[in-house]
């Protein structure tokens, strides 16, 4: 098997070289890369990944913010540059943040210096450039041109034209926290042959977090927060999971089965159910072998499709059950015309989570003007509108609305002056100069999705 050397980059700049890593993957899926880091490590790239960072991210331990940084910008990449291309770069642990998550719990979120962030972001386009040609069609998590609503669609999509009675709701418990460090570089090196690039990731993955004052060596797992994070739990993903799944559907399913997989979160539907059991001992197994194991408590199959509540009402079981997918509630509805649909809701842990935040948030602006504090909840509820907007979820964003308003209403507005004079006419015009109306900005799935394929 040839291991390709790719020239430097040419005179067509960085997507050019790119373009040449496709070329030469298209040519043969199987070859090893054995000299990548060159086409990390130019200027010109450090620069683009840079500009791509967040501006008012959280800096890591440095201290380094991204306008302080920006300040030298012919000198600070031209610099890492040569750090990078003489072995001199040196990896720095990440700092620990936590950020709230609906039940009043935290998500452990790792905070890389800013420069590990613009290296992270350089190698993860290059070997991007390799792996998007590997991964298969039902992976949409952080993937160029793949979205969230593309992942939904195609799982509305599947459920409703495919021949699918069974549901496999299934949950990774600490899946970034538990990822195998020497099963995630065996991956890797299938297809990165440069020693350079890996010696890297194993920094990473080695480098620890800083927690208080104290370094916290990992042994398994990668921090979430670091631009190459979300690649390497694909890349790990598919050969444990989606090439695993596709040699299972063809030798030992008789039935049809859809798989829809964003990140680590995944649905699988079934027509039968003794097939929907038995994968999921499989899985139990294959997750186990690769150090994995799956949530028990928020794993289990569901009678769901197009004759499932028909089947439960001729048992006298009571309507089918939802499953979480996303963001979004996912249960068995019919359409005026009585045809089979699958009515998607905004989650109440989401919708309850989000109300909470702005609750907080209008506590801490109480003595705010009131434009200032319109502004704030007008991104508020543009942010979830523009997520939430999908056919037939109406009534969640009404909802949601109408709860941001009583909260700015009561505990914010009507407790600024002890005469309580704002009557309920002048709020709704506060309401309506502030906070848009709900309306439907994302297509039907089988509209969308039948565009995309």
């Amino acid at each position: 098997m040839r291991s390709p050397c790719l020239p430097a980059q040419g005179r067509g700049g960085v997507p050019s070289a790119l373009e040449r890593i496709r070329d030469a993957e298209q040519e043969d899926k199987k070859q090893r890369f054995t000299a990548l880091l060159h086409h990390v490590y130019t200027v010109e790239r450090l620069r683009e990944s840079y500009f791509r960072l967040k501006r008012e991210a959280t800096p890591g331990i440095d201290g380094e913010r991204w306008r302080h940084y920006g300040e030298k910008l012919e000198e600070n990449p031209q610099n890492l540059s040569e750090r990078l291309k003489r072995g001199a770069y040196r990896t720095r642990p990440v700092q620990r943040v936590y950020i709230p998550k609906a039940g009043g719990r935290e998500r452990p979120i790792g905070v890389p210096v800013l420069e590990g962030k613009i290296v992270q972001r350089a190698i993860a386009e290059v070997m991007g450039a390799i792996y998007e040609k590997d991964f298969l069609g039902f992976s949409y998590g952080f993937r160029p041109g793949r979205s969230a609503h593309q992942a939904l669609d195609a799982l509305a999509v599947g459920l409703m034209t495919k021949k699918v009675n069974w549901v496999l709701d299934a949950d990774i418990r600490g899946f970034f926290d538990t990822l195998d460090h020497g099963w995630l570089v065996k991956f890797i090196e299938h297809r990165i042959g440069d020693r350079r690039i890996v010696r890297l990731i194993r920094k990473w993955l080695r480098a620890g977090v800083l927690e208080e004052g104290k370094r916290i060596q990992n042994e398994a797992g990668t921090v979430q927060g670091g631009s190459i994070s979300p690649l390497l739990a694909n890349i790990y993903l598919h050969y444990v999971f989606d090439l695993w799944v596709q040699q299972w559907r063809k030798k030992q399913a008789q039935g049809e089965v859809i798989v829809v997989r964003y990140c680590d979160d995944f649905i699988v539907g079934f027509q039968h159910r003794h097939e929907a059991e038995r994968f999921l001992a499989d899985l139990h197994e294959r997750l186990r072998r690769f150090g994995l194991e799956l949530h028990s408590d928020k794993t289990h199959i569901l009678e769901f499709g197009r004759f499932a509540r028909e089947d439960r009402e001729r048992r006298g079981e009571r309507k089918p059950e939802t499953f979480d997918f996303l963001g979004f509630t996912h249960s068995c509805s019919q359409t005026q015309k009585g045809m089979f649909t699958v009515l998607r809701k905004t989650m109440r842990k989401r919708r309850q989570a989000n109300l909470r935040e702005v609750y907080l948030e209008l506590k801490r602006r109480m003595h705010d003007s009131v434009p200032r504090q319109g502004a704030y909840l007008r991104s508020v509820v543009g942010r979830h509108f523009r997520y939430y907007e999908i056919p037939m979820n109406s009534s969640s964003l009404v909802a949601f609305r109408k709860e941001v308003s009583r909260l700015w209403y009561y505990k914010v507005l009507r407790r600024r002056s002890h005469k309580h004079n704002l009557i309920w006419d002048r709020m709704k015009r506060l309401m309506n100069r502030w906070l848009r109306r709900p309306r439907v900005c994302h297509p039907y799935p089988l509209v969308r999705f039948g565009v995309i394929t």
